[in-house]
């Protein structure tokens, strides 16, 4: 797993974690934080998304190396059958900002279930300790956390509410990397992603350590991913050059992907989606939302 150094620059993609150890999480349930302290603005005032018509809260479930993992779902209240989306966090963990992302997709018909992939090591989200919050991520593993998704996508075949030949996968940061990876990992279950400004490829001055460690990069990967996945991703993001965008366009186009591709918003920075931080962008959070929306509705609601 390639290490992370930076919240923005080479790191906040890789994928997920590895060791036992619950820390801060209750038995019952995560005690998700509120909003993260170490990327909060001052002057942010965030989308607070009712729960009310909504099913809401914390669970656990087994992932495949036995971890009882928390996750956060909301959902429609109701019998359903409702298509599901997994929500992939950022460095941050399952904090505020993440449960209302689920909430604004359970307004939209879909179970949303957000894993809490960091906390066998412990939870980021309270922390205001960037050093601490990397060294948390930097235990992550692809393959923990493609049997933590493994785990909640068997978690939700057993909930008579949702409807698992309907799925769909969204994320942000670290999580956008994680969206290329299970679109590519989970082809026949998921049948869209929506990835948001993730490491599409190893950075320009990373190590052969680091470009091992972090793979698969999403640019290897355009051959095998199942359903169609749109990147939303900032022209002026400093870890995401717009080079590798375009190097990533181009390899879906080489690839017949005709159904992907990324698109570059002008004058948004790394995180304009995410609006408790001082780079969120409200004009391109709404019309990447709207694009996120558009997708899912045609590709996995079908």
């Amino acid at each position: 797993m390639a290490n992370i150094t930076t919240p923005e620059g080479l790191s906040e993609d890789q994928t997920a974690p590895t060791r036992r150890g619950l820390g801060k999480i209750a038995a019952a349930g995560a005690a998700f934080a509120a909003y993260a302290p170490a990327a909060m603005s001052q002057e942010a005032t965030p989308i607070q998304t009712s729960s009310d018509g909504l099913d809401a809260g914390d669970i656990t479930y087994p992932a495949p190396d036995g971890f009882q993992l928390p996750a956060y779902v909301a959902r429609p209240s109701g019998a359903g059958p409702f298509p599901v989306i997994i929500v992939a966090s950022e460095i941050f963990g399952v904090h505020e900002y993440i449960r209302d992302v689920c909430r604004r997709l359970a307004r939209e018909g879909y179970v949303a279930i957000a894993p809490a992939f960091f906390v066998r090591e412990a939870d980021p989200a309270p922390l205001s300790d960037f050093q601490q919050i990397i060294a948390i991520v930097n235990k992550a593993t692809y393959e923990q956390v493609m049997g933590d998704i493994a785990g909640g996508l068997a978690w939700a075949k057993a909930q008579p509410f949702a409807d698992t030949g309907r799925v769909g996968i969204t994320g942000f940061c670290w999580g956008g990397k994680v969206v290329w990876q299970a679109a590519a990992r989970f082809g026949q279950e998921i049948k869209a992603g929506v990835a948001w400004y993730g490491r599409l490829a190893p950075a320009a001055n990373a190590t052969p350590e680091q470009i091992e460690a972090g793979k698969p990069w999403p640019i290897d990967l355009v051959g095998e991913l199942g359903g169609p996945v749109i990147g939303l991703y900032g022209d002026q993001d400093t870890g995401i050059p717009n080079d590798s965008v375009a190097a990533m366009n181009e390899a879906l186009g080489a690839a017949g992907r005709t159904d992907s591709h990324v698109t570059l918003f002008e004058g948004a920075q790394h995180g304009f989606h995410a609006d408790y931080r001082p780079m969120y962008n409200p004009s391109a959070a709404r019309e990447g939302e709207r694009r996120m929306i558009e997708h899912f509705a045609r590709f996995v609601k079908g």
